[in-house]
This record gives C-alpha cells, structure tokens and sequence, in this order.
C-alpha cells in the first residue's frame, strides 16, 4: 500500500461506533462506518426504545469529549434515575426517587439521534454487509480487506470492530464466540400507560422498576410517549425455550397466556404483576397486530476474554466483551472503548501526518496499550455483571438485590 493518508474503517453504527466516529471527526481524522441497517428515519426513532444509563467515568465522560453533553441533557427526561424492586407478589421492597443516582438515562434511539446529528451525513455507509476479514501485509505494511459482497471490498490501515455480539471483525482475532447465558427476554411495550392504566403507572414509577422473585424478573423502563417498556427474563437451560415453550410465531398478547398459565413461568407470580404483563402483552399485539411476540435468548463472552493483538485492527464494545445487562455497564464500557482508542487513533494521527505506513507504526504499540486496558476494565465489569445476575435470579432475588444496595450504601442501615 503506497504512502497516503491513513484510511480507516468503522464496523457498525453503533452506540460504540457512533461515538468512535464522533470523537475521530471532532479531531479531523478521516473514516467510515459501515453498517448493515437502513438509514434510520426520524419517525422510527422517535418510537419508544430500551434506556440507557450512563455512569460518569465512562459513557458521559465520552458524551462530555464529544461535545454534546448541553444536547444530551434534555434527552434524558423521558425515563428518571428512579429505582424501585418489588417481590414477585408486586410489593415494592425499595423505592428511591434517583437521590442515589447519578446516572442520567437516555433511550437507546435518542442516543443514536444525538450521535448521528454530530456526523456528517456520507461518513456512515448504511446497507453494508460485511462477509468477511481478511488481512495481508505487504512489504512490512499490513492492510485489512473488508468484503461487503456486492458493495466491494476495501483495504484499511485500521479496522475497528463495533459490530456487535456476532462480529465479523472478532473472528480475525479469536475463534471465541458467544456462549448462550441462561436466560430468554421476552419485550413488550405499553404506551401512555398513566392515561390508560394509572394504577399500573404507580405501581412501577417514572424510572426503573424490577420485580424478581423464584429465579425470573419482569422489569421495566420508561420512555417516549409515556410509555413503559416491560422485559419478562425467564431462567432457562433451554436455548430453544421461544419454540419449546409454544411462543414462537404467537403475537404478544397470545404469549401471554403461555407464560401467565405456566407456573414454572409466571403462574405462581401476584396478580399485580400478572395484570401488568396482561395489559403491556395486550398493548404490544394492538400497536402490531399479527407480530410475532419478541422472544430473544441473552449471550455473553467469556468473563477476562482476550486474543494475541493483531496489526492494523481491534474490536470494542459488544464485539470485545459482550455482557448481559445486569449492572449496566455493556453500553458505558463500550463508550468508554470508544473514547480511549479514539485517543489513541488521533495521537497517531497528528504525529504521521498523511503517511498511512507511519501511522500504523505509531498506532500499534498505542492499540496494544489499548487493548490490555480495554481487556482489564471489561474483565471487572462482566464479573459484576455475572455477580448481580446470580442475586437477580436466584429464588429470592429481590430481597438480594435490596441487601446489595444496602451493601453498597445506598440504603440506611
């Protein structure tokens, strides 16, 4: 590859990729990301999404480095910093108003919206399927070759994987995949739920509400529209549990019945809660009649997964260390990837001007560095991701998860 200005690829539009490519273009290093959605349009993000929260040392402390903290501020009124957790019979244990907080939510679709606002519009290539990776090195210079099928291939001096749980990118770098973590999600949305069900508003408050109780949850997150996004987690040895247990293909408001009858489901869970999975199954099936209910089985990486660092390409977020979602940390980790290596890239950058070869020779023991670091942080964040999750679902989970938040001082002894 001859002396030019350094080309690097993004994989994956992402909350990672997003914000790699929102710190990369505020310091005017060139790139693309590819991505293998649509184009999102303004009508679809505006609909009700999962929330985010974002933890100060990570996901706004990159939020803050793009700039966008005063856009981000007004986002995150949809869903309060609220918690509360109640036994599966709906009696709340717990119930703060964020006054131990200080982790701002933002839906999932106002976080893209925002990063996506700070980008111009041709850097992201949407409809991009990346087929496969491969890299070669040519007279001391290693290229990556990103194959996107009938959209061509393209060589790279960097390559960054954004590309979530089953990335593509991963593969040039380990043979580990993700392994299924014992739990079904099953998604369900209600909207203006104070209008039409009051009583069920106040049962699960403005922010976060967990209901947990002989070893499954149904949670909840406020959002758009007034809206209440309920997630039934349902323990299971079975991978298949959607087609097992007669789910798939059922519109929601079928499912329910299902999971409500079985009492090694929700049968022998409190008629509050069972009128809250009622109604919000019943909601999601009239917002989308004949959809199939959303039933999606949780993976995870290895706890501590690392590989042999490989010249001219890296993975980070959910590509990195894919994690389940019980401590919060997958997005803010990510961020935090997103951040760092963004850091990394312009000090390379700016130190070999338009020389692609000396770019990559500044870069690698920068990406090494990265990598280990990256490695380190996500190890402690999966092992207490893995610890919550064991409290959570265990037969009494909500009354373990008040006594760790008594643990972590945020409850009066």
């Amino acid at each position: 590859m001859s002396s030019c200005n350094p080309k690097i690829a993004i994989v994956g539009a992402g909350p990672a990729g997003l914000t790699l490519g929102v710190l990369l273009h505020n310091r005017g290093v060139p790139f693309n990301i590819f991505e293998l959605r649509q184009l999102p349009m303004i009508e679809e993000l505006a609909k009700p999404s999962g929330s985010l929260d974002l933890h100060e040392d990570s996901g706004l402390a990159a939020i803050k480095e793009c700039g966008l903290f005063d856009q981000f501020l007004p986002l995150t009124a949809e869903c309060s910093e609220d918690d509360r957790i109640a036994d599966k019979d709906g009696n709340i244990l717990y119930a703060d108003e964020g006054e131990h907080s200080n982790r701002p939510e933002i839906s999932r679709h106002a976080l893209t919206k925002l990063l996506l606002s700070s980008l111009p519009v041709d850097v992201v290539r949407w409809e991009h399927k990346l087929v496969s990776v491969t890299s070669s090195t040519t007279s001391g210079h290693t290229g990556t070759e990103l194959n996107f099928g009938p959209r061509g291939k393209h060589i790279f001096d960097l390559v960054v994987g954004a590309d979530g749980a089953w990335s593509r990118v991963r593969e040039l770098l380990t043979d580990v995949k993700p392994h299924y973590a014992g739990i079904q999600n099953i998604t369900a949305t209600v909207r203006h739920i104070t209008e039409k069900h009051s009583h069920l508003a106040e049962l699960i408050g403005r922010g976060t509400f967990a209901a947990l109780g002989i070893r499954h949850g149904v949670c909840s997150q406020r959002g758009a529209e007034d809206s209440a996004r309920i997630y039934v987690f349902v323990t299971t040895s079975d991978e298949d549990f959607a087609t097992s247990a007669g789910l798939a293909g059922k519109t929601a408001a079928n499912a329910k019945d299902v999971l409500l009858a079985n009492d090694t489901l929700l049968g022998k869970w409190g008629t509050k809660l069972k009128e809250l999975v009622r109604v919000v199954f019943d909601a999601e099936t009239a917002d989308n009649p004949g959809a199939s209910v959303d039933v999606k089985p949780l993976y995870t990486l290895p706890v501590g997964i690392s590989w042999d660092h490989k010249a001219g390409v890296t993975v980070i977020g959910d590509a990195a260390h894919l994690m389940c979602p019980w401590a919060g940390e997958g997005v803010n980790v990510a961020m935090c990837d997103s951040l760092l290596l963004s850091r990394a890239i312009v000090k390379a950058y700016e130190a070999a001007g338009r020389d692609a070869a000396s770019f990559q020779r500044t870069l690698e023991p920068l990406l090494g560095e990265f990598e280990v670091n990256m490695m380190a942080r996500a190890k402690e964040k999966a092992e207490e991701t893995f610890r919550n999750g064991q409290i959570m679902f265990g037969e009494c989970g909500a009354a373990g998860m008040v006594e760790l938040f008594r643990s972590h001082g945020q409850l009066e002894q």
